[in-house]
């Protein structure tokens, strides 16, 4: 048994000194385990800053895009973009006038005549020499701003498109008259549609003793649109159809020609209509009322809508190819936004035909005689 008890109290011994070994092996360990732990948490904290970066730099893309600007960027090299300046007139005690590109893109103040300008989301706003803003609990800017009347990316468009159609249908007449009504050039791609437009929008829907008078506004108003859409589809950050100030501004057309050109009969369907009890009518004419401010109301929404949601669904399915960084989520989002884009060039037709017909619709409801519509029933 002492054989037996000395050797156990040796190992014993030698157990009790080597625990302190033991504990610091483990402590590293612990300590290791730790610091792994803690890159790994850097890492992918990494990770989602990055990820919300390029969330943040595709959203100002996207806005970028839809938006309206003061100056005419065509791309970006080494981070800074590559355009031209365009001009800033404004009303603020006289006219002001000067280049875009003092703003330096929104980051320097502008002089002129002795007052100071910022430009803040594409907005103009007056302030100080050191560009001071102050904003209320919305973060929105409360500076004065003046009456901004410059040209800008979309203002230019509208001029080319206005350019090429006057050139376009200029160049289509003088073939008519020196052809003996035989069009030559590219007039021979635009006579089919004009001739659409004509005999299956204009003459069904105005009838054949109206429709000349209104042809003139049908035809500038679907290539008007259908051109701008074309463009709204170039990669340059065009997106004049999908701001609801422009195509405010053809309904409010649609709406002064369809009530100054109508006649009697339109005014007394609204308010006392035919063949209706009296108190109905008495009803009913607020009612018919509000449809003349509805009707071209519609006009608006549908096409500034269609074209601003096609516009943010394509930047944001590009934007999906720099969020998935793999060839898979990449290659996907590349194709979904190629599908997307050969949509687009149908919808820019399309709007532009549901526009003119629509159009052409009210026209037709504005000079419809009592005999007509006595027919129609």
């Amino acid at each position: 048994m002492v054989l037996f008890n000395k050797p156990l109290r040796f190992i014993t011994a030698i157990l009790i000194a080597g625990l302190p070994l033991f504990s610091f092996s483990n402590t590293n360990d612990t300590i290791q385990s730790t610091h792994e732990t803690h890159e790994v948490a850097v890492t992918q904290s990494k990770k989602v800053d990055e990820k919300a970066a390029i969330k943040e730099q595709i959203e100002e893309v996207k806005a970028h895009h839809v938006l309206d600007g003061h100056d005419f960027s065509l791309f970006e090299y080494d981070g800074q973009p590559i355009g031209f300046s365009l001009p800033i007139i404004l009303w603020d005690n006289g006219i002001q006038f000067f280049s875009s590109s003092k703003f330096n893109h929104g980051e320097a103040v502008a002089e002129s005549n002795g007052n100071f300008y910022k430009l803040h989301h594409e907005k103009i706003y007056k302030t100080d020499a050191s560009g001071t803003l102050t904003e209320d609990e919305h973060h929105h800017p409360t500076n004065v701003q003046p009456l901004d009347f410059s040209i800008t990316k979309g203002v230019l468009t509208i001029m080319i498109v206005s350019l090429l159609m006057f050139l376009l249908f200029t160049s289509l007449a003088k073939s008519y008259a020196k052809n003996g009504g035989v069009s030559s050039g590219a007039g021979r791609f635009f006579e089919p549609i004009v001739l659409y437009i004509r005999d299956e929008i204009a003459i069904p829907n105005i009838g054949e003793k109206h429709y000349k008078k209104y042809m003139s506004h049908l035809l500038t108003v679907f290539f008007f649109i259908w051109f701008l859409n074309i463009f709204g589809l170039t990669p340059l950050g065009i997106n004049v159809t999908g701001n609801i100030a422009i195509t405010f501004g053809l309904a409010v057309v649609t709406f002064l020609i369809t009530n100054l050109s109508a006649n009697k009969n339109y005014w007394g369907h609204i308010f006392w209509m035919p063949g209706v009890p009296t108190p109905m009518k008495i009803i009913l004419a607020p009612i018919e009322l509000m449809g003349l401010v509805i009707k071209p109301f519609a006009l608006m929404i549908r096409l500034y809508a269609n074209m601003f949601a096609g516009h943010i669904v394509l930047m944001s399915l590009i934007g999906l190819m720099f969020i998935f960084k793999s060839w898979l989520g990449s290659s996907l989002s590349f194709m979904l936004s190629f599908m997307i884009s050969i949509i687009e060039i149908l919808v820019a037709l399309l709007q532009a035909y549901i526009f003119t017909i629509l159009t052409a619709l009210y026209f037709g409801s504005a000079v419809q005689e009592h005999h007509e519509e006595e027919a129609h029933h």
